[in-house]
C-alpha cells in the first residue's frame, strides 16, 4: 500500500481554466442593461413612465408619419366638429386636425425639452464641477451668484428674459437652458465636493495630472449618476414651463401647436362650446410630465448611493429573507 505523499502549499490556490473561471464569475450586462433590469424589477411606476417617455420621444421622431394630416391644414368646413372617424380628436375652430396637432405637438415638446436641459445640464455640470473641484474665494463668489439668481422667482425670469430677446423657439430654449442650469448647478456642485476628497483625485494630482484630466478622466465619471438623474427630472420642469410660456402668449408663436398654446388660445376661447379643445392637450402634458418625473425618481432611487440600501437588490433579499426567518422563528 503506497500513500501519496505529495506536499500541498497551503498558500497556493488550485489551477482554474479559463472557461470554469468565465463560467463561475458573472457576466457584467453593462450599465444601461442593468438599470433597465432594476427599473422593471424593483420601480414598475418608474417602468410606466420610462415607456411614456420612450413614446414621446418616438412620437416626436416620428411625427410626420404618424400624423393624419398636417398641422395647419385649415378645412372651415369641418370646424369644431367633435371626435369621429375622420377626425379622432375632433377639429378646432379652423378646422385644423386636433390629433395631428398633438402629434406635432410632442415633437415640439421633444424638441425644446431635450435641447434646454441638455443646454441646462452643461452650464451646471461646468459651475458645479469647477466650483466643488477650485473651492476658495472663487466657489464662494459663484455661489453667491447663484444663491442670488435662485431669489427671483423663476416665472418673473423667464418672462424679463423673454420680453427682451422675442418669442421663439430658439430663444426658449437658451432662456430656459439658462435658468434651469444655474439653479441646478448645486446639485452638481454637491456631489463634485464629495468626489474630490476621494483618494484617486489626490493620488491623479500627486502624480502632476493637469485640471482639466483630473476633472474630465476622474471626477467627471464619477459624478455621472446625479447628472443623469437632473436631466431626467430637467425635461419634464422644462416641457411644462414652455407651456407655460405659450399659455401666457409669451412662449412658441403660432401656427407652431405646443400644448400650451393649444390650451391657451382655441382651448379657452372655445372651452364651453367644445370643451375638448382644452382636455386634449392639457391630459397630453399631465401624462407626459407625470411619465418623465415618475422616471426621474425611480433613477434617482436605483442611481443615488446614498438612497441604494433602501430599494438596492441585495437589501431588498436580505429584508425579505430576515421576515420569512422571523415568520418561521414564530410557527
Amino acid at each position: 500500500m503506497t500513500l501519496n505523499t505529495q506536499k500541498v502549499n497551503p498558500m497556493a490556490s488550485p489551477a482554474i481554466d479559463a472557461a470554469s473561471a468565465q463560467a463561475i464569475l458573472p457576466r457584467s450586462r453593462g450599465f444601461f442593461v442593468d438599470f433597465l433590469v432594476r427599473l422593471f424589477r424593483e420601480k414598475p411606476l418608474g417602468a410606466l413612465g420610462g415607456v411614456i417617455f420612450l413614446l414621446l420621444l418616438l412620437t416626436g421622431i416620428l411625427a410626420n408619419f404618424l400624423a393624419p394630416e398636417g398641422y395647419n391644414d385649415i378645412d372651415p368646413v369641418d370646424r369644431l366638429k367633435p371626435p369621429s372617424r375622420a377626425h379622432i380628436l375632433g377639429t378646432d375652430h379652423l378646422g385644423r386636425d386636433m390629433l395631428s396637432r398633438i402629434i406635432y405637438g410632442a415633437r415640439l415638446s421633444v424638441i425644446v425639452g431635450f435641447s434646454a436641459t441638455a443646454f441646462s445640464i452643461v452650464i451646471s455640470t461646468f459651475i458645479g464641477i469647477t466650483t466643488g473641484f477650485y473651492g476658495g474665494k472663487y466657489d464662494m463668489i459663484v455661489q453667491r451668484l447663484v444663491d442670488a439668481w435662485m431669489i427671483f422667482p423663476g416665472l418673473v425670469i423667464l418672462i424679463v428674459f423673454v420680453s427682451i430677446f422675442s418669442p421663439g423657439m430658439w430663444q426658449i430654449i437658451f432662456i430656459l437652458g439658462l435658468q434651469y442650469g444655474i439653479a441646478g448647478s448645486r446639485i452638481i456642485r454637491g456631489a463634485a465636493l464629495s468626489t474630490k476628497e476621494n483618494m484617486y483625485i489626490k493620488a491623479a494630482d500627486s502624480m502632476g495630472a493637469s485640471t482639466a484630466r483630473i476633472l474630465l478622466r476622474h471626477m467627471l465619471p464619477n459624478i455621472m449618476a446625479p447628472i443623469i438623474v437632473l436631466f431626467t427630472t430637467r425635461i419634464a420642469t422644462v416641457i411644462l414651463a414652455e407651456a407655460t410660456l405659450s399659455f401666457l402668449g409669451l412662449g412658441i408663436p403660432p401656427p407652431a401647436p405646443s400644448w400650451g398654446g393649444m390650451l391657451s388660445g382655441t382651448g379657452r376661447q372655445y372651452m364651453l362650446r367644445a370643451p375638448l379643445l382644452g382636455i386634449f392637450p392639457g391630459l397630453a402634458l399631465t401624462i407626459v410630465v407625470y411619465g418623465i418625473n415618475v422616471l426621474g425618481d425611480a433613477a434617482r432611487d436605483l442611481l443615488d448611493p446614498r438612497l441604494r440600501g433602501g430599494v438596492g437588490s441585495y437589501s431588498g433579499k436580505m429584508k425579505r429573507r430576515g421576515r420569512g426567518e422571523k415568520k418561521k422563528n414564530l410557527t
